[in-house]
C-alpha cells in the first residue's frame, strides 16, 4: 500500500534529519508519496503565516504528518508552530514513550515509561494578556471534556500495550479546582479499566521520584504544562531529547509525528545532527499506519547500529547524519538476507 504523508522538513537541522529519516523509512519498505510544506519563519516569508492553509489542508487529507524541528522565537515573534498545529487540528494527545536504547549512555537503566500529555488547554495554551503595564495575567483552563478524553486515551493506550499502571500527575493540593477537576476525571475513567492500576502523584513529588526510581513508573497522565516539563525530564533519564520520539494524535485519526528537540541552528548544514529522535517518531508513524513490519525492521536496524561503532557525536561517535542513516539502511538490508 502506498501512503500519502505530509512532510514538514522544518528549519535549522530539520531538513538534514528529515531527509535521513525518509531515506531509512523507505529502505524499511514504506511506500509513500510525500507532500512537502514549509512552516514557521520560512512560511511567514513566503505566505505571511506560520501555518499556510494548504499545509493544514494536506494534513487533514492525509491524516499523517512527519515534522522536523521548527524554530520558535523566545519572548517575541510568532507563537509556537507546535501549539498552532495542535489547536488547528485538535491534536489533543501528546504521546512520548521513553526507554533506554542499547549503548546510549545514561544515568539510569530499566527505564520504560510513557508520557501521555493533554495537548489543548491548561496554561500552556498561552491564553494571556496584559492587565495594566507591569501586570500580566495567564489563564489556566481545565475542562471536564478534555480531561476525560485524555484520561481515556491514557488507559486505552495502557490496555493496548499491556501496561499495568496509570499515574495521574497534578498539583491539586494547591489548585484544588483546576487540577482537582483533572484528577476527578482520571478517577472516573479509571473505574472503566479495573485491570489497570491507578494512582496519583503531586507533580513536584513525581519529579523527585522520577530521578530517584524511574524504573517504577509506567504510564504517566498529565495536564499540558506539567506534561511538557516532565516529558523533557524523562527524556533526560535515557540520554536526552535526541533519542526519544513524540506523536500528537487527534480524535479523527490525524497524527503528527515529530522530533521534540530544537532546530539547533548552530550546527545546521554541517551534516552532524543526530536523526534518531525523528526516526523513532517515524517508527511511531509506521505503527499508526499499520506498517508494523517496517517499524520492526527499523528498530532492529537501529539496535544493530547502536551495538557497533557508528553513531553521531552526541551519543559518543564521529559519524555524520548521512553516515548514521546509511549504516541503519545497511543493517536492515543485511537483516532481510
Amino acid at each position: 500500500m502506498t501512503h500519502t504523508i505530509t512532510l514538514l522538513p522544518g528549519d535549522g537541522i530539520g531538513p538534514e534529519v528529515t531527509a535521513a529519516v525518509v531515506q531509512v523509512l523507505e529502505a524499511a519498505g514504506l511506500k509513500a508519496t510525500w507532500e512537502s510544506f514549509e512552516a514557521g519563519a520560512h512560511a511567514v516569508a513566503a505566505h505571511g503565516t506560520t501555518l499556510p492553509e494548504p499545509l493544514l489542508a494536506s494534513i487533514r487529507k492525509t491524516k499523517c504528518a512527519l515534522k522536523g524541528p521548527i524554530t520558535t522565537p523566545i519572548g517575541e515573534g510568532f507563537t509556537s508552530v507546535n501549539v498552532g498545529l495542535r489547536k488547528a487540528l485538535e491534536l489533543y494527545a501528546n504521546l512520548r514513550p521513553v526507554w533506554n536504547l542499547p549503548n546510549v549512555k545514561s544515568r539510569y537503566e530499566g527505564v520504560d515509561l510513557v508520557i501521555v500529555r493533554e495537548n489543548t488547554e491548561d496554561l500552556y495554551a498561552g491564553l494571556e494578556h496584559t492587565v495594566i503595564p507591569g501586570v500580566v495575567e495567564s489563564l489556566k483552563i481545565i475542562t471536564d471534556a478534555a480531561s476525560t478524553r485524555i484520561a481515556r486515551f491514557a488507559f486505552e493506550h495502557a490496555r493496548r500495550q499491556k501496561r499495568k499502571r496509570v499515574t495521574a500527575v497534578h498539583k491539586a493540593n494547591i489548585m484544588k479546582l483546576s487540577d482537582g477537576l483533572f484528577i476527578e476525571c482520571a478517577r472516573r475513567v479509571a473505574r472503566d479499566f479495573p485491570e489497570i492500576q491507578y494512582d496519583e502523584r503531586i507533580v513536584d513529588a513525581a519529579c523527585m521520584q522520577l530521578v530517584m526510581f524511574p524504573e517504577k513508573f509506567d504510564v504517566l497522565l498529565l495536564p499540558n504544562l506539567y506534561g511538557d516539563i516532565v516529558s523533557d525530564l524523562c527524556a533526560g533519564l535515557v540520554g536526552g531529547l535526541g533519542v526519544v520520539p513524540a506523536a500528537n494524535l487527534g480524535a479523527d485519526g490525524v497524527g503528527v509525528f515529530e522530533a521534540v528537540h530544537g532546530s539547533a541552528p548552530d550546527i545546521a548544514g554541517k551534516n552532524i545532527a543526530n536523526p534518531l529522535a525523528l526516526l523513532l517518531s517515524g517508527v511511531l508513524m509506521l505503527r499508526h499506519l499499520n506498517e508494523d513490519q517496517a517499524a520492526d525492521r527499523v528498530m532492529r536496524g537501529v539496535t544493530t547500529v547502536l551495538a557497533g561503532a557508528t553513531r553521531t557525536r552526541d551519543i559518543g561517535g564521529t559519524a555524520s547524519t548521512s553516515e548514521f542513516a546509511d549504516a541503519i539502511c545497511r543493517a536492515m538490508e543485511a537483516d532481510t538476507q
